[in-house]
């Protein structure tokens, strides 16, 4: 016995979570289509089979049900038989983390009571901040403190402990994305520049202070191979990262579930169990 599969007509059923329903469905929550052709201006099925959803917003997250309708044809009798298949599976919305840099220096000092400390270190917040404003990245979180370290061989010394964050949302950032709500590859392109230009920066310190001077090293310098740097991830409001949940994207910022809220840029959705939608900001 043959049998041809005849997809001249393809019916997709999505059925979402939510109460309220987008734009996208009709009014039963289904979208039709034929191959090749969109159901909508969001919505279109290929010549392949794949569904494509255009603009997918968090809202859109949840439970969906694909139903396949095609006939099949005896080759011998010409008789018709319906196939229906139906396939369940879940679609969240996620995007990628917003990157800023957690970076750690040391600087030799001659005390540590005296205001030149203060001083070398306003100065060093300026010069970095120039140097990686033209990105819209800046400077946040400034510190430092001052220790004594003993030295192998030698006597106690004083090093100052200079932490800063590199963050990509410095003042008129917005202007970096082209009038787009959704431009984390521009941010993090930005700052990963950022951190190569501070980086360069340090290296070219070690540099002057063992090839520029002779055998009078200035007391306040930068210390070699002090400078350290930390990737730290942060998720949009409404995402949040669930490797538990989502291990084949552990690194992805995903929606918050229903009963889960993230307010902030934190990496983790909080239970809140009067939330009953996807990409909650807030617990009501």
């Amino acid at each position: 016995m043959r049998a041809w599969a005849l997809l001249s007509v393809v019916l997709w059923s999505l059925a979402g979570v939510e109460p309220r329903r987008s734009s996208l469905f009709s009014n039963k929550g289904l979208v039709y289509g034929t191959v090749g052709h969109p159901g909508n201006s969001q919505i279109n099925i290929t010549n392949t089979g794949k569904l494509l959803v255009k603009n997918f917003m968090e809202s859109l997250s949840g439970l969906y049900t694909c139903t396949l309708s095609y006939k099949t044809i005896k080759a011998e009798t010409q008789e018709e038989t319906t196939v229906k298949k139906r396939y369940d599976f879940m679609i969240f919305a996620y995007r990628e983390p917003d990157y800023s840099y957690h970076m750690a220096v040391r600087f030799t000092t001659k005390s540590c009571v005296g205001r030149y400390n203060d001083l070398l270190f306003r100065v060093l917040k300026k010069i970095l901040d120039n140097l990686i404003s033209d990105l819209s990245c800046h400077i946040i979180e400034p510190s430092y403190k001052c220790h004594s370290v003993k030295i192998p061989d030698r006597d106690f010394v004083y090093e100052l402990f200079i932490a800063f964050q590199v963050n990509p949302f410095a003042p008129g950032w917005k202007s970096m994305c082209n009038d787009s709500s959704d431009c984390e590859d521009t941010t993090n392109h930005n700052i990963l520049k950022a951190r190569d230009r501070i980086e360069e920066f340090f290296r070219s310190q070690a540099y002057i202070l063992y090839h520029r001077f002779n055998k009078t090293i200035p007391a306040m310098h930068f210390v070699d191979h002090s400078f350290q740097v930390v990737r730290i991830d942060n998720c949009q409001p409404g995402f949040g990262k669930n490797e538990g949940l989502h291990s084949n994207c552990a690194s992805c910022c995903v929606v918050c579930s229903p009963g889960t809220f993230s307010p902030d840029v934190d990496v983790t959705c909080q239970i809140c169990v009067s939330v009953h939608t996807y990409g909650a900001k807030s617990c009501p």
